[in-house]
């Protein structure tokens, strides 16, 4: 039999390495350790029962077929609506795609407009996917590094130096995933005139964490700024963060309708259409009572608010206090150069995390997966006491290190 050779999109990639990380929690704990997990990047919430009673009342109706490929008209319906109440921008059905998560939005947003040798301009830190999507469909990523004295985004300047002739997108991920980093209008407001003076560039604004913020103001969206970007920046967001509904897998994006068209004509040809009973359950999240969400932020900001004090009481480690999602990016340069117990020296983040795993059983994800070492993500959707055993085994791990 021969030998499977992959396609070359695939060995351009590699896995996530959430995912990896995850898997390798699974099997420490199939093995029978106890195992402090900050990896995952799900709330600990469970579904809100309103949305899993409309999901069962759409299955009791027989509504268990093929729906349009972008969706039915109750969900177009409560996404517009969503949609124009935080950006103030009406959007029409022929401008918006619904997808299996908001990953796969993204995915086939890249399979819908790259060509080899075009450019993906990404700020770093970055979610863990963006190069590899862009990868897998023949582009470029072109990474442009934010530092922590930036609070973790990217300037008009840094912009500016990206974009090229061959730029095709800038990805704005915001509340971000892995720092928490908030663009305020003023920040957007300064890169849309930089994107301005490009009128090539696409924008693609990842939104999936922005009702997960902590200031007084709802989250600003470039298009609300500079809505003359409108026929730009396609929008992606979802259920999945907000309503606890990872495993519902249902996202959408909103953009320029010749994008979207290509979008949904690829998403025909792959999936036909997303769940008919996800999509019931996702309308009745957009338009039913919000207490949830407002609940579960004020959880998550407690969380937050031990983590970051618990962390920044660690010597050698350093924590900026993020301002939404439920990541928080932690330096942890003060330990590099240092040894561990059995004489072996932390030289990157990579190597101080997977010490923490072995001598303390606290799993958190390295930094330079992120595109930015040497720090490391945590997730805080998780209980207090788990956050809080896990940062006394950090600093018990980190008195170890000569």
């Amino acid at each position: 039999m021969p030998e499977f050779v992959p396609a070359s999109r695939v060995t351009r990639i590699k896995s996530s390495p959430s995912v990896a990380a995850a898997a390798r929690v699974r099997e420490l704990k199939a093995e029978g350790r106890r195992i402090l997990d900050l990896t995952v990047g799900e709330p600990d919430f469970d579904t809100p029962q309103y949305i899993k009673d409309a999901a069962i009342a759409a299955i009791a109706r027989g509504e268990t077929k093929y729906t349009s490929v972008n969706g039915t008209p109750e969900l177009q319906k409560a996404i517009l609506q969503s949609l124009e109440k935080k950006t103030g921008l009406r959007y029409s059905t022929s401008e918006l795609t619904i997808g299996g998560g908001g990953k796969p939005v993204i995915f086939t947003a890249f399979m819908a407009s790259l060509d080899a040798g075009d450019e993906v301009v990404i700020p770093a830190p970055y979610w863990v996917s963006y190069p590899d999507m862009v990868l897998a469909n023949e582009g470029t990523p072109v990474i442009v590094p934010c530092s922590e004295d930036d609070g973790f985004k990217l300037t008009p300047a840094a912009l500016a130096g990206a974009l090229t002739e061959r730029t095709k997108w800038l990805i704005l991920n915001t509340p971000s995933n892995p720092t928490g980093a908030v663009y305020s209008s003023r920040e957007l407001a300064g890169l849309a005139e930089v994107l301005k003076e490009h009128p090539w560039v696409y924008v693609m604004t990842d939104e999936i964490y922005d009702e997960i913020h902590f200031g007084a103001d709802p989250i600003s969206s470039l298009v609300a700024v500079a809505p003359e970007l409108k026929d730009r920046v396609l929008i992606t967001n979802g259920v999945s963060k907000a309503y606890a509904m990872t495993g519902w897998r249902l996202g959408y994006g909103a953009g320029p309708a010749p994008l979207v068209g290509a979008i949904n004509k690829l998403q025909s040809q792959i999936s036909s259409c997303p769940s008919s009973v996800s999509q019931a359950a996702a309308a009745a999240a957009l338009t039913g009572d919000q207490s949830f969400v407002r609940e579960s932020v004020a959880t998550y900001r407690e969380r937050r608010d031990v983590a970051v004090a618990g962390l920044n009481a660690v010597e050698g480690l350093k924590c900026s206090t993020p301002d939404g999602a439920f990541y928080a990016y932690v330096n942890c340069g003060g330990v590099m150069g240092k040894s561990t117990p059995d004489g072996k020296t932390i030289t990157n983040d990579e190597d101080f995390t997977l010490y923490l795993l072995e001598a303390a059983s606290v799993a958190v994800i390295q930094g330079s997966a992120y595109g930015l070492g040497p720090y490391f993500r945590i997730s805080y959707a998780t209980g207090l006491p788990v956050i809080e055993e896990s940062i006394a085994a950090i600093d018990k791990a980190v008195q170890a290190l000569a």
